[in-house]
């Protein structure tokens, strides 16, 4: 599948990944310096990239797992979503759940972007909902 990004910075590294079979393709921050990120507060990290995905798609953006058991740093509300029509740059929110501040190097590996079909839905009120066992 073909998937369209485009460069914004000329620094902005296009996503890759780690092995042939990964699901996740890495982001990485386009940034000149060293970005620190206090404790318990959030930073938004520019990628330098916008992306248009396929008709159906739409792309998650997680946490790194050496990210989060290590640094103590986490994904805002855990996953962020990039919907298919949107055509603005990526950026990541990083929050340091620590107490102490940490720091983000220029073009670091910062997330995983992992993109996935949706299924558009139509939503029914109901009176009643089907039995389960639960």
């Amino acid at each position: 599948m073909i998937v369209k990004i485009k460069k914004i910075s000329d620094k902005a590294i296009i996503p890759t990944k780690n092995t042939k079979y990964a699901a996740s393709y890495d982001l990485y921050a386009c940034t000149r310096a060293l970005t620190v990120i206090p404790p318990h507060q959030e930073v938004k990290i520019k990628t330098g990239l916008a992306i248009e995905l396929p008709h159906g798609y739409f792309g998650g953006i997680v946490a790194r797992d050496v990210m989060a058991t290590k640094l103590g740093l986490r994904i805002r509300q855990g996953m962020a979503i990039i919907d298919e029509d949107y055509r603005g740059e990526i950026v990541v929110s990083l929050h340091n759940d620590t107490d102490i501040p940490q720091t983000i190097n220029p073009m670091e590996h910062i997330a995983q972007l992992i993109v996935m079909p949706y299924l558009p839905l139509d939503f029914h009120e109901v009176d009643e909902l089907s039995e389960t066992g639960r």
